[in-house]
Formats: structure tokens, sequence, C-alpha cells
């Protein structure tokens, strides 16, 4: 699976389960971190988590296992790191108070319009 594919699946997963607010954002000239950061909210600390479970288990299923995963033990912010992508899955005021749009603000915004479904 080639970078793009798994980007554009991420994004999409996301969507299917209501993920709030997803940007994705191009480091690559910023960091040596990642290529991408994923960042999106749920509507709860319950539904954060659920994110990040259905991304890690659809993307284990394609033999594609995350090098870290790290959450608070609320599960207010969850961070599932694949090396090339990094996933940030915040509850709605973690999202706010941690503001990594803010914090990358130099980072190039990647139209993911295409991928997301209008309801």
């Amino acid at each position: 699976m080639t970078q793009q594919e798994k980007l554009e699946l991420i994004i999409k997963i996301l969507d299917i389960r209501k993920g709030e607010d997803i940007q994705a954002l191009k480091v690559t000239d910023l960091t040596i971190l990642a290529d991408y950061f994923i960042i999106v909210n749920g509507t709860s600390n319950t539904h954060a988590r659920t994110l990040a479970d259905e991304v890690e288990f659809k993307l284990s299923q394609k033999g594609i296992e995350p090098q870290r995963r790290e959450s608070d033990t609320g599960n207010t912010w969850v961070i599932l790191d694949y090396a090339d992508i990094i996933i940030h899955v915040f509850d709605r005021n973690q999202r706010q108070f941690y503001n990594l749009e803010g914090l990358w603000a130099d980072a190039t915004p990647v139209d993911i319009g295409g991928l997301i479904i209008k309801e």
C-alpha cells in the first residue's frame, strides 16, 4: 500500500466513524517525525478511543501495524504513530487545548474534500 493510499484509507475510516473536523497536514519539510499529521476529534473520550481503535483495526487487517500507540488514561487523546503518518485523535476540549493546527501552522494543508462523505 502506498503512502497516499494509506492516507486516504485513514481519512475515510475516520469519516465513516463520524470523526469531526478531519485535517491532514503535510509536515515533510518541517519535521523528521512524519510526512503527514492527521488531526481529528470525537464527540467524547469514548468516541475518540473508538476512532483510534477502528483505524488501528482496519489497518491491521491490511498488515499495517502502528510503531507506537499512546493515550492518556481518560482517552481524551490518542496518538497512532505509523512512522510516515501520525494520527492525533482528541475529544473536543483536548483538541482546542493542544491546538495542533496552530502549532503546525506552517504545514501544508492537504485537500481531503474528495474523501469526505457529504451528508
